[in-house]
């Protein structure tokens, strides 16, 4: 029944099991528990157990497995569920009562609301959460009364069909009583009469509920397809796995607010692409727990290890995926560690979907050992170097990286790179956190305007050399936009030593293998975060001959300062000479 006191069962369970050891949570979880604790303790917020009974109940009569086995729903599902359709309040509102003689009149009336309206759901591989968000489309679909527009959302309709499959199963199979009377009749009739019809049917449209006249569809993962779609109930796969420039939470939840008591589930494993919307998220979300920024209508399951040494624990691993060992088994976890260990190019996706521990981004070319930043700080004041230079546009990134020969093969790398205030602020979030880090460090300069003054470029990067008395005697280039800056350079420095490295397979395959190789024996030596992100972010595109070349795959991933290393390597290379 309702209550404002009672505690809700099925996490009482769950926080028994914390307290007595059974169960080991991370500081995300903890932190929610924490909040629910806050609900229970606050007389404005009513716990309804019926609800979270029926939808229960619902699930384990009615629904299938998509093979067409019975569906036991797991602890984790009810603990989730409890804390989505659980919590109420009420709220005061003016409704227009008629008085039966063609007027009526305003009165005030409490009406009661679902206090969750968004359940962020950020949980490992193999967790099942795909048919969570199949049990929640199932229910509302279902039993409720009034005429809903359902969404599953996904980064591929095909993957979005994965929610629609265990509910179609179960609609042919017939487990449960409320089943077997809404298909009664053809689904195929739809201009015959309609006592005839099957009123629960899988269609062209997605699954319709022709009783209710509710429809569930999929919908593609594009903020132009989501906006104003007023659904009521919505379910988003996999939004941080995917390669995605928009937030598509905001998207669905700008239509959905239009609805009374709306649902939006969004539920993921983590991702590898970074400071996108969804790091953005889940700096929000961040907040939420902490307590920094008050929002009850927010539900947050968040699943990681703590510390990337807990991965040579299995017993940690429930942190990261509860139902390990009931969905997915410690033997599967297992092998992927192994994996990781053997081959350190799969390391981060392993890390980052399996144990919920996000990296510096999905690194292609090199690993993420090799982009670790050297412990000591070097002064490489008088020691001669060679310069590369990655121009690009005027409007963009704009990388110097100093190369410095030490001896045994080893090099010192400083780098230095400029971009416009315009640039900065229209930055997503988190990526303009990131870039801030670069500019306390030194490693980023901002300039005024919106396009690189390429002469003030050269002015500030000359002043900088002089400063910090740089010994630079050869220079090479990407001669893109690069014209300008060169001519300057020519004046200053002389003719001698100056090289133009043209981006491109025959260019870049060699001296690729060449700095790989020297990264694999950590014989590079950078101390910059910013040198650390654009090694993390290069990706290498291969021709039939297996010959490589950088690539992006978004502008907003920068690998310039790479690019810049490569010219740089390329020029000492061709000038080793001078530095004997």
């Amino acid at each position: 029944m309702l209550s404002n006191v009672a505690a809700p069962k099925y996490y009482s369970m769950f926080r028994q099991k914390v307290i007595r050891g059974e169960i080991f949570v991370n500081k995300q979880v903890e932190m929610q528990m924490n909040r629910i604790d806050e609900l229970i303790q606050n007389p404005n917020y009513y716990y309804d157990d019926s609800i979270v009974e029926g939808f229960i109940f619902f699930c384990e009569n009615e629904l299938t497995l998509t093979d067409g086995e019975d569906l036991h729903l797991l602890d984790s599902f009810k603990l989730w569920a409890e804390d989505l359709l659980g919590w109420y309040y009420y709220i005061t509102k003016s409704v227009y009562v008629p008085d039966g003689a063609g007027g009526g009149r305003y009165v005030n009336k409490r009406i009661k609301r679902r206090l969750r309206s968004k359940q962020y759901l950020i949980v490992g591989r193999g967790a099942s959460k795909t048919l969570y968000d199949t049990c929640i489309q199932a229910y509302f679909l279902t039993v409720n009364k009034k005429a809903s527009k359902q969404v599953t959302v996904a980064y591929t309709m095909r993957q979005a069909e994965e929610v629609l499959g265990p509910l179609k199963t179960a609609i042919l199979r017939k487990r449960g009583p409320v089943f077997k009377v809404l298909t009664i009749g053809s689904k195929y009739n739809t201009t015959g009469d309609p006592e005839t019809r099957q009123k629960l049917a899988s269609t062209k449209k997605g699954i319709e509920n022709r009783l209710n006249g509710s429809t569930l569809e999929v919908y593609p993962m594009s903020i132009d397809k989501l906006q104003g779609l007023r659904s009521s109930v919505n379910t988003i796969d996999e939004w941080l796995s995917c390669d995605i420039r928009e937030d598509v939470v905001a998207a669905v939840e700008q239509g959905s607010s239009k609805n009374n008591d709306y649902v939006i589930v969004a539920t993921s494993s983590e991702g590898n692409v970074r400071n996108g919307p969804g790091d953005t998220i889940k700096m929000e979300l961040m907040r939420i727990l902490k307590g920094e920024y008050y929002n009850p209508h927010v539900s947050i399951w968040w699943y990681k290890l703590d510390d990337v040494a807990e991965v040579s624990h299995p017993e940690m691993w429930v942190k990261a995926n509860p139902n390990i060992g009931l969905t997915v088994s410690y033997e599967t976890y297992q092998l992927d560690v192994e994996r990781a260990e053997n081959n350190p190019s799969v390391r981060n996706e392993i890390l980052a979907k399996r144990f919920g521990l996000p990296m510096e981004g999905y690194t292609y070319f090199f690993t993420y050992e090799e982009t670790l930043k050297s412990n000591i700080v070097s002064d490489y004041r008088q020691l001669p170097c060679a310069l590369g230079a990655d121009l690009s546009r005027g409007d963009d990134f704009c990388s110097f990286t100093f190369l410095f020969p030490m001896g045994n093969e080893n090099y010192g790398i400083k780098t230095r790179n400029y971009i416009t205030e315009q640039t900065l602020y229209k930055l997503p979030l988190a990526l303009r956190s990131t870039y801030e880090t670069f500019i306390d460090e030194g490693s980023l300069i901002v300039t005024n305007g919106t396009i690189l003054d390429l002469s003030y470029v050269y002015e500030e990067l000359y002043q900088y050399i002089i400063d910090q008395q740089l010994d630079v005697r050869c220079l090479g280039y990407d001669p893109f936009n690069a014209g300008t800056f060169v001519e300057k350079w020519e004046r200053d420095f002389g003719p001698y030593g100056i090289e133009k490295v043209i981006q491109g397979f025959k260019t870049e395959s060699v001296p690729l293998g060449e700095i790989k190789k020297l990264a694999e024996g950590r014989l590079l030596h950078f101390d910059q975060n910013i040198m650390q992100f654009c090694m993390g972010n290069c990706i290498v595109m291969e021709d039939t001959n297996k010959n490589r070349k950088l690539t992006k795959k978004r502008n907003d991933e920068k690998i310039d300062a790479v690019a810049a290393l490569l010219d740089a390597f390329v020029s000492f290379k061709l000038h080793r000479d001078m530095f004997d």
